[in-house]
């Protein structure tokens, strides 16, 4: 279980995630999970930096000194704004940033912010933006 929540945190950024290769199977995949035209696999589609911003979110979600409770998290909200288009064989890797920290009527809400680049140049290919609420608990779940 988590500590208290850290809301000092904001502003905190965690280093790069490993390189990730973009592969046209990924990409054929995603497109096909989201309910789009898989294609060639060469250019991904729009939403696709969400799987890289996953995996370098985990940094935020395992530092026990945030204390965010993740087991109850809903997301409330995911941008990106995106540079260039991600394409099969780009290297990349993400920087995650806490933009906020804040508890809100006992809720935890915390928005990360992604820079995904390319990891051997370190040009920016996309921004995500993601909001999350660990709900508070009710008096219930506290007996």
């Amino acid at each position: 279980m988590p500590g208290a929540f850290d809301t000092s945190r904001a502003g905190r950024i965690y280093p790069p995630s490993e390189p990730y290769e973009v592969g046209r199977e990924k990409i054929r995949e995603f497109s096909a999970a989201v309910g789009g035209v898989p294609g060639d696999g060469l250019v991904a589609p729009p939403t696709f930096p969400i799987v890289l911003a996953m995996r370098a979110e985990r940094q935020v979600a395992d530092d026990p000194d945030l204390g965010f409770d993740f087991s109850r998290v809903l997301h409330r909200d995911q941008r990106f704004e995106a540079v260039r288009a991600l394409r099969a064989g780009d290297r990349l890797s993400v920087s995650v940033e806490v933009l906020s920290a804040e508890t809100i009527d006992g809720n935890d809400v915390l928005t990360l912010r992604g820079q995904v680049c390319e990891a051997d140049t370190g040009a920016l290919v996309c921004t995500t933006t993601s909001t999350l609420v660990s709900r508070a608990t009710t008096p219930e779940e506290n007996r």
